[in-house]
């Protein structure tokens, strides 16, 4: 089950729909038409995962503003003040006045500032004279440089699904090939389903095969909002098999050995006027026959099925099988932190009206990722391991004093990720911002691509497979390539991956440094640069930062960044406390209370691009997105001087009050409750909206966000913007770009992206003096 943490979509990239990574208006609802009624129907759900950020995303709400885009954007009117309606509270003895509560809700006048704010922001951006130029070299690169691939999963037989985006199409398609050199067949099309809903936005969430390859399980969301409802595919016949089952967000679907039963977490129904705070709660994983109908399946696993296990509201469920095991596995996550409870039974069980889970773990095990291979159940764990091992646990014996280690933790680095193969174990180990696969087997341990300079291991062993092994590339300089590693070290290009470095663009090279922070704590820092770039302080340079969750930069290149890098720019991302380059205790030094760790690291890496001559303060952006919030509005409000320009993407800004939407209850375990007085503590210190103030000169802000967004709620963005531009004194902008069709990012099409980047780029450049620069 993947986390529906706050996260964002890669940094500056193109973001591969999810499997690989939680609704504001019906489907099919014109852009113009959003009302209290639709927006009910929006169940924010997910959040993130993946590392980085998304440099795109074009408000669809003014699509008709500025045919000519020629005017200054000086010359624009000031965007409309926010309604405010104060609301005063005292927590833990501290008085807070909220002078914008009331954009919290959708009400006709919240509704109507949004889109007054949204048009505003769009006539500005098109105004800048730089950003058509860029929109055209930004698709320009896109389609020079090849397809996109996503998500790639290996299944016996060979067969490869994977997720693609050929140049020139708008959205990721769910292909299959038989072979390596077999032909592309199209499974799921979600651009034919936009077409069919008059231009919606579709997008595949996830996706899992029967073992046997017959069918085909996959989740569809519309406008971004990641709501997904499921779908059984006869692969065979290219027809939907039962009925679509709504409300399945969650990634986790697993197929019974027997190829005609598969399990799912579904979330309620929940009546008109139900708080967003139930959303998550009290969700049940069914077991479903293929072709059944759906109020016909099982159900499986949940608080309210398996009362006498006492889990609690939030434990939400996954029920895992494998084709080898006579067993099955139940875990839990709250969404966010994936340290939660482990159950398991045989499968021999399900002839029983009742089925007796033995409890083998819970959080205070600290397991964070588990696979099921025959009778034993593979679980990772950071008890006792602050950088990772793995653990083997018999499931005829359940009970971790019957434990074995199966990988120690690493010397060095840090154990992330692992698969499973008949006779070894694979695993992925990060040092700072580079991955490795490393094979564990009979004759120890091993790099399975040494001469690679980043590997990184493709999804996809679910059914143990053996032979050669699948890794993926990871560098700052060369595009990805997906490899095959065969026993003896020899390995040869897939071709799965083939996209291209553009042609004719300037060469290149990547700087990781240590940065010392506040604290004398040294902070990991990529700087990508021109090969020829001049140390003279002048440079267009962004800094880009996350930190949370434990979830980690990595190396990873982007053709379209060659429309900044063409001017000059520079790109610098931080691993800041909070992300896990070394291990837990790096996460939780960046973690509730030690949570000011994440900016002021941000804070030091912008003092040290400057003082080593890349930029200077009026050259020098900040971006972060979702979760990343907190990095870049508090960096922006502690250190306001040290940048020009700042982009808040998505972003997590108003902690306070998070936990009153949907996924902000999901994200109490990493942030705290302001129920707890050191949890207020701590969530009134990270929020970047309680810490603007009038008078103070900020610099030029520009947030993004998807009305549609199901991990942090476009609220967040709007009282941001409402409180900044009500009170800086520095005369730079502070624009609100919205999208209706849109959500976290994840599942925005391309043209979305590339708009969105487009913006970001024009937005940094204008303020930094350079809106001029010609290609």
């Amino acid at each position: 089950m993947r986390p529906r943490r706050c996260r964002g979509a890669p940094w500056m990239g193109d973001t591969p729909t999810p499997q690989a990574v939680p609704p504001l208006h019906a489907t099919g609802t014109p852009a113009s038409v959003v009302t209290s009624a639709a927006s009910q129907l929006l169940l924010r759900l997910r959040k993130t995962p993946m590392p980085l950020h998304l440099f795109a995303l074009r408000p669809l709400i003014a699509a008709g503003a500025l045919a000519c885009g020629l005017i200054a954007p000086a010359r624009a009117q000031t965007p409309p003040p926010a309604p405010s309606h104060p609301v005063t509270e005292t927590l833990h003895g501290v008085t807070l006045v909220d002078p914008y509560r009331n954009l919290e809700t959708r009400t006709p006048e919240t509704l109507a500032w949004m889109r007054a704010q949204a048009a505003y922001a769009a006539k500005t951006l098109d105004a800048i004279p730089l950003r058509q130029p860029l929109l055209q070299r930004i698709e320009q690169l896109a389609q020079t440089t090849g397809d996109a691939v996503g998500e790639v999963l290996r299944m016996p037989g060979e067969r490869y699904y994977y997720l693609r985006r050929k140049a020139g199409e708008n959205q990721f398609k769910l292909v299959m090939r038989s072979g390596l050199a077999g032909a592309e067949q199209v499974l799921v099309d979600p651009e034919a389903l936009a077409r069919a809903a008059g231009g919606t936005p579709h997008a595949i969430n996830y996706f899992m095969p029967s073992w046997d390859g017959h069918y085909l399980a996959y989740g569809i969301s519309v406008g971004g909002s990641e709501n997904a409802t499921l779908y059984v595919l006869d692969t065979t016949t290219g027809r939907t098999v039962g009925e679509p089952i709504p409300r399945v967000v969650e990634e986790g679907v697993s197929w019974m050995p027997d190829n005609q039963r598969f399990a799912y977490n579904q979330l309620r129904a929940l009546p008109p006027g139900t708080p967003d705070t139930e959303t998550y709660l009290d969700s049940t994983v069914f077991l479903q026959t293929v072709g059944q109908k759906a109020s016909q399946a099982r159900p499986l696993f949940g608080p309210t099925v398996n009362r006498a296990l006492k889990l609690d509201r939030l434990d939400v469920g996954q029920v895992i099988f494998s084709p080898d095991s006579g067993y099955m596995v139940a875990r839990t996550t709250d969404t966010t932190s994936p340290e939660g409870k482990l159950f398991a039974a045989p499968l021999a069980a399900l002839s029983a009206p009742t089925i007796d889970w033995q409890r083998i773990a819970g959080p205070e095990d600290k397991i964070t990722d588990v696979a099921l291979r025959g009778n034993e159940l593979v679980a990772r764990t950071y008890q006792g391991a602050p950088r990772g091992k793995l653990l083997a646990i018999p499931l005829d014996n359940q009970a971790l004093a019957q434990t074995r280690t199966l990988v120690p933790e690493p010397a060095s680095g840090v154990l992330e990720g692992f698969e499973l193969e008949k006779d070894a174990v694979l695993t992925e180990e990060r040092s700072s911002f580079t991955l490795r696969a490393v094979r564990y087997d009979a004759q120890g341990r091993h790099d399975i691509a040494p001469s690679v300079p980043g590997s990184t291991l493709i999804n996809g062993n679910p059914a143990h497979l053996g032979g050669d092994t699948l890794v993926g590339t990871s560098s700052w300089t060369a595009p990805q390539r997906l490899l095959q590693v065969d026993a003896k070290g020899g390995i040869r290009d897939t071709g799965l991956r083939n996209q291209q470095a553009p042609t004719g663009v300037p060469e290149i090279v990547a700087e990781e440094v240590m940065v010392p922070s506040h604290d004398g704590v040294m902070v990991p820092l990529a700087i990508l640069h021109r090969k020829d770039l001049k140390k003279d302080g002048q440079a267009p340079t962004l800094l880009i930062g996350y930190g949370a969750y434990g979830l980690s930069e990595e190396a990873r290149f982007l053709p379209r960044n060659f429309a900044w890098f063409e001017r000059g720019g520079v790109i610098a991302i931080a691993n800041v406390r909070g992300s896990g380059a070394f291990g837990d205790p790096w996460h939780r030094a960046g973690f509730k209370a030690t949570k000011p760790n994440t900016w002021k690291d941000g804070i030091a890496a912008a003092k040290y691009l400057i003082a080593q001559g890349y930029t200077n303060p009026k050259h020098l952006g900040i971006w972060g997105t979702s979760a990343g919030g907190i990095f870049v509005g508090r960096a922006v409000t502690e250190a306001p001087e040290l940048f020009a320009a700042a982009i808040f993407d998505v972003g997590s800004l108003d902690t306070l009050r998070a936990e009153n939407s949907a996924n902000g209850v999901t994200n109490i375990s990493e942030f705290g409750t302001v129920q707890d007085p050191e949890d207020f503590k701590a969530l009134l210190a990270m929020s970047t909206y309680q810490h603007i103030e009038k008078g103070v000169a900020y610099p030029a802000v520009l947030l993004i966000h998807g009305m549609n967004d199901p991990r942090v709620d476009t609220w967040e963005s709007a009282k941001t913007a409402a409180k900044l531009q009500a009170s800086t004194s520095s005369g730079k902008p502070v624009l609100l770009r919205l999208d209706e069709q849109a959500g976290h990012g994840i599942g925005s099409t391309a043209q979305q992206a590339y708009t969105k980047q487009a913006d970001l780029m024009a937005f940094l450049l204008w303020q930094f003096g350079l809106a001029g620069t010609q290609p």
